[in-house]
């Protein structure tokens, strides 16, 4: 893949991404796109292009000041909850909406919220899955229209795996996130 142009790569685990980000290239676009736990966001901030996973406002305030303080700017989707099972990561959009009417964006000096992301139910049931990814971008549409209609850096609606990318492409995903289907 890199031999072809490939330069944006994805990892789900930090402990997987920091020795690979150490061994190849240093024209990759690192993206971590799976859960990241507060203890480990310090290591992975300085090298990543994108943080898909951004599931809760402390980490996002601790990226902020960690990203301040190292003086860079680091981009983010905010990881939303749309699956039915309870063990995914994601905040429902209550509470992202009750942040957004607050102004919590408007305190980051370091964090640039880029988009959405989110995983639909891992289902054989195309039709909840559709229903997700179709809430997903809804969502989306309305935040965008609400709080950034003019910022052209909200733009990323993150949404389907190597199992589902196709429905998620009909529903408007800009971003996939395939591997298995790569490397089976």
């Amino acid at each position: 893949m890199y031999g072809q142009g490939q330069r944006d790569f994805g990892e789900n685990r930090v402990q997987e991404l920091l020795p690979k980000y150490g061994v190849l290239p240093g024209d990759i676009n690192w993206h971590l796109i799976g859960h990241l736990q507060k203890n480990k966001a310090k290591s992975v901030m300085p090298i990543t292009a994108l943080i898909h996973s951004a599931d809760s406002i402390a980490l996002i305030e601790l990226l902020d000041k960690w990203a301040a303080h190292s003086g860079r700017t680091i981009k983010i989707l905010l990881q939303m909850h749309i699956a039915q099972e309870k063990n995914k990561y994601g905040f429902c959009g209550s509470e992202i909406l009750r942040w957004l009417y607050e102004g919590g964006p408007t305190s980051l000096e370091a964090v640039q919220i880029c988009g959405l992301m989110g995983m639909a139910s891992f289902t054989d049931d195309k039709n909840q899955i559709r229903k997700e990814f179709r809430q997903l971008r809804s969502f989306f549409d309305r935040v965008k229209r609400e709080f950034w209609l003019n910022n052209k850096d909200f733009g990323v609606l993150s949404m389907g795996m190597s199992g589902d990318y196709k429905l998620a492409l009909e529903e408007g995903s800009t971003m996939i996130r395939v591997g298995s289907a790569l490397f089976s």
